[in-house]
């Protein structure tokens, strides 16, 4: 099932993952922040797929206990994590739904695209999790956001835009060490997986046609990941996959047959990364369109 070099994966399991931040441009500027950062010791370098992203280093201190990380000019942020909003590519003005948005990296990087302008929905299912979105929405300054709590099943009556599809997966792509992998267990992702299609299925009927749904997980699942897509595809036929294309970013083929099942052939479109290919967690996005 591994499409990937075994022994490079096998080796990144022990090498920690890099510190990254986005700086958040609804509050400071990327230079203005960068300067800061770098008088006080930090090493700052650019994450290539993302603008306002960097990989950060050289010192003990501790990122969130940085004034500028309690402002919210900053938000610590996975490299690979950025790349859903990235690829949804929010503009100002528009109806947005991010489905699964606790704690709210997305979404917050979302607001910062549309620069506060048009209605950005942030849900999420538990209370506790809505507790922690709400206090990043906050800090970050994020103006145009309401919060709701329940099932993204449930929604309807109401068209969007765009909407991102962060699903809760079994995260075995941020998994960067032996004690995780010892966690694995197949019977996990095999239960994820009927959620995501099912939410998924539901995300593509509140969206607009000719909206953009963008599907992503950390997971290297295929039952989390092909297969959810493949399901959409089969499901609805007005829908297109789109390409991803994103500079400085290197990445996979996707999987196209498993356990004797073929995918539709336009998955070869999705991205998928595991975390050799850029010193990353993994990850898999879709970018769909409805026809």
């Amino acid at each position: 099932m591994i499409l990937t070099d075994w022994e490079e994966f096998k080796k990144y399991l022990f090498i920690p993952i890099k510190k990254s931040i986005r700086v958040n441009t609804l509050k400071t500027t990327v230079p203005e922040l960068k300067e800061k950062l770098e008088k006080r010791g930090w090493k700052l370098k650019p994450i290539p797929w993302c603008e306002e992203g960097f990989w950060i280093w050289g010192k003990d201190e501790r990122l969130g206990s940085l004034p500028e990380h309690e402002m919210g000019h900053f938000y610590i942020q996975e490299a690979a994590s950025m790349i859903p909003p990235i690829v949804l590519d929010p503009k100002p003005g528009e109806k947005i739904l991010d489905m699964c948005a606790s704690p709210g990296g997305k979404t917050t990087q979302i607001a910062q695209y549309m620069k506060n302008k048009g209605k950005l929905i942030a849900n999420d299912i538990r209370e506790d999790r809505i507790a922690i979105l709400k206090r990043n929405l906050l800090r970050m300054g994020v103006r145009n956001c309401t919060v709701t709590q329940m099932p993204g099943q449930h929604f309807k009556d109401v068209k969007f835009d765009k909407i991102l599809v962060d699903a809760p997966c079994s995260g075995t792509g941020t998994m960067r060490n032996w004690n995780s992998l010892e966690k694995w267990n197949p019977e996990i992702f095999r239960r994820i997986s009927y959620e995501q299609k099912s939410l998924l299925h539901h995300a593509y009927c509140v969206l607009r046609r000719g909206g953009i749904l963008v599907y992503s997980t950390c997971s290297f699942e295929p039952e989390e990941n092909e297969s959810v897509v493949d399901y959409l595809l089969k499901r609805h036929k007005k829908t297109e996959l789109e390409e991803i294309d994103l500079k400085g970013i290197k990445r996979s083929e996707p999987i196209l047959e498993f356990e004797g099942k073929t995918f539709d052939s336009r998955i070869e479109r999705c991205l998928r990364i595991w975390h050799h290919d850029n010193d990353t967690s993994g990850f898999f996005v879709a970018k769909i369109r409805k026809l």
